[in-house]
């Protein structure tokens, strides 16, 4: 799912200067897990921007603002959304650009920083285990994605710079290939074939983050 943090309330409060009409949108999926765009989120930000002076004519959870399609179908036809001198947005930047695809002439001020694709540990701490390099291989590395979780994304075994077992780079991480040589030892399997190099200079490097 997509990882999101909630931008702080006085950024959000400088990009409303002059303002005063406030329509919300919050995400039923992704945000709502991260915490940072549900119905709770949505709600909380709406009694903070109150307290400023801002007047919020209403608020809309949509299920999957990232979709074009449900923005035309619920957000669009939405007479106070319409009315709106401003969306605040508790969405991902996809969701973003898809309410800017519909609502062209609307004024849209993003709440949250998208962080990346992220696998949940427990509510609130998230892994970056994917990068979205489109050419999966995990299915020869025992499902980790060495482009992701080696810091050096290499793609053929491990560098030899690893010391009990954690990263070189980052102490702090597991070594990316030895955990995959301990789950394909258990699998009884192994790499089967010699994968070329990849350029991931757009590639991110593992992180963590913690959204409350």
């Amino acid at each position: 799912m997509i990882i999101t943090k909630q931008k702080e309330l006085d950024k959000i409060l400088e990009k409303l200067k002059n303002r005063k009409n406030i329509f919300i949108v919050g995400c039923a999926a992704c945000a709502t897990k991260c915490a940072t765009g549900g119905e709770d989120q949505v709600q909380a930000l709406s009694v903070e921007m109150s307290k400023h002076g801002l007047a919020i004519l209403g608020s809309m959870v949509l299920d999957t603002p990232c979709d074009i399609r449900v923005v035309k179908k619920d957000l669009a036809r939405d007479d106070k959304a319409q009315k709106a001198e401003s969306l605040v947005l508790l969405t991902c930047g996809a969701g973003v650009q898809a309410i800017s695809s519909v609502l062209e002439d609307k004024e849209l001020v993003p709440a949250l920083d998208t962080m990346f694709l992220g696998t949940i540990e427990r509510l609130g701490n998230f892994h970056q285990f994917c990068s979205l390099c489109g050419d999966c291989i995990i299915d020869e590395t025992g499902g980790i994605c060495p482009v992701t979780r080696c810091a050096k994304s290499l793609v053929n075994g491990p560098c030899g710079g690893a010391l009990k077992g954690k990263c070189e780079v980052n102490s702090e991480n597991d070594c990316a290939w030895i955990t995959i040589y301990d789950k394909l030892k258990k699998n009884k399997t192994g790499i089967k074939k010699y994968h070329n190099i990849k350029n991931n200079a757009a590639v991110n490097k593992p992180q963590k983050v913690k959204t409350r």
